[in-house]
């Protein structure tokens, strides 16, 4: 089995944290992924909609690993009398879960400003009942508070701030004791392992047991970031994570294979073959099913019709789409999982 290599993995996690990449607001982090491609010896390839795809050498029966560049965020509906902005989610993010958030707001221009996201009204010294027996909703009680001291509308406007522009949330990663917390673990931890393998694969000399293509997709968030594969795909292993939780066996420190999630099973052939080569290899995973609120890329190629084996696997991971928590160990563990399958 090849080594796992923290360094390499945990400096690409940061250099990918780092780029906002909403989904839909791609170029930057699919320009990004390209240049590590070639820097790794491979060579990109794009789709039109955002996403970046290398072949990984190997001969028959193509299969396809994918992590999505995506993260969930927010956008601009509308702007506020008091130049404040009214905002609807991208993705599954709900107001519990980035109240008080720094975000950054890009403009249609380039230009880019920060904010908090915030309650109305927000402070508990002055509206304690309202903020503690309200729900907050991004329609009525949630809005993004500009760092500048606009007080209009027309002030923003100003900015060159719109309706549709696009707002990320700061990641804010902290490592502590091997555990991983961060914004965005979902799924740009995945996108790290992916470009490891990768890494290990031209450094090694190795050749994938079948061909192997790897995707970085976009829109993964909002369901079709592999709608369209590659002609003559047979296979495709999502690499994404793992929500824990009540009744749930994933763990932070494991990786877990996929049975089933909130649309239907995955390929049950392909999951017993990620078993097996996980017993062989003694790679400490669990089976899992995720309802009623999960799916990966591969549901998306499934949906848009193509006739492929599905299957998933991913490091169990806690508060998913919040802050989000994983573990080294359940890092190696998906990287020696998806090792061991394509070699």
């Amino acid at each position: 089995m090849s080594t796992f290599q923290e360094a390499y993995f945990m400096d690409t996690f940061r250099s990918l944290l780092a780029i906002d990449s909403t989904t839909g607001q791609f170029r930057a982090i699919q320009d990004w992924t390209a240049e590590e491609i070639r820097h790794l010896g491979f060579v990109p390839r794009f789709t039109r909609k955002g996403g970046v795809l290398t072949d990984l050498g190997g001969e028959g029966e193509p299969l396809v690993i994918t992590a999505h560049l995506d993260d969930i965020g927010l956008m601009v509906r509308h702007i506020n009398a008091d130049g404040t902005l009214n905002v609807c989610p991208v993705g599954g993010l709900y107001p519990f879960y980035c109240v008080t958030e720094n975000v950054r707001v890009y403009t249609g221009d380039g230009q880019v400003y920060t904010g908090t996201v915030c309650r109305t009204p927000n402070s508990i010294h002055v509206t304690e009942e309202e903020l503690r027996s309200v729900p907050g909703d991004f329609r009525t009680n949630v809005c993004v508070v500009l760092d500048l001291p606009v007080k209009t509308a027309e002030d923003t406007r100003k900015l060159g701030v719109e309706t549709g522009d696009y707002i990320a949330l700061e990641p804010r990663l902290c490592v502590s004791g091997g555990y991983i917390k961060s914004r965005f673990v979902d799924d740009k931890a995945c996108v790290a392992v992916l470009l490891h393998m990768m890494k290990t694969i031209r450094e090694s000399g190795l050749t994938p047991r079948r061909k192997v293509i790897a995707y970085f997709a976009c829109y993964e968030e909002i369901g079709h970031g592999t709608a369209w594969l590659p002609e003559g795909v047979l296979d495709i292993l999502a690499l994404d994570i793992a929500p824990t939780g009540p009744d749930q066996n994933s763990e932070e420190h494991k990786v877990s294979i996929f049975a089933k999630d909130s649309r239907f099973p995955y390929h049950s052939e392909m999951a017993a073959e990620l078993r097996k080569a996980a017993r062989e290899a003694g790679i400490d995973y669990v089976m899992d099913v995720f309802t009623p609120h999960y799916g990966s890329d591969g549901d998306g190629s499934v949906l848009a019709g193509c006739d492929v084996r599905h299957a998933a696997i991913g490091p169990g991971t806690a508060n998913s789409h919040g802050y989000e928590r994983t573990h080294l160990d359940g890092i190696k563990n998906t990287y020696d999982l998806a090792m061991a399958y394509i070699l």
